[in-house]
């Protein structure tokens, strides 16, 4: 299985709508960050899905590291 490459060290800012579901990229090679656009095939790794509860701004992990999956902890300050 291979490693999750960091897209950015940062989060990503996202409006989401309640009731909708989102597919995190968790490998970091999607160019739809911060979304699975399938560029994990082979990698052994599987986009998480997220599904909003309500109309918000969420912040969807960049650097692959968070133990929250797929939101932001803030780990990517530590790296």
């Amino acid at each position: 299985m291979a490693e999750p490459i960091a897209a950015q060290k940062e989060p990503y800012a996202v409006e989401v709508k309640a009731g909708r579901r989102y597919f995190w990229c968790a490998c970091g090679r999607s160019a739809k960050q911060p979304f699975c656009d399938g560029s994990h095939a082979g990698t052994g790794l599987e986009p998480l899905q997220y599904k909003a509860e309500k109309d918000r701004k969420v912040f969807f992990c960049g650097c692959k590291a968070t133990a929250k999956m797929p939101l932001c902890d803030g780990t990517h300050a530590k790296l």
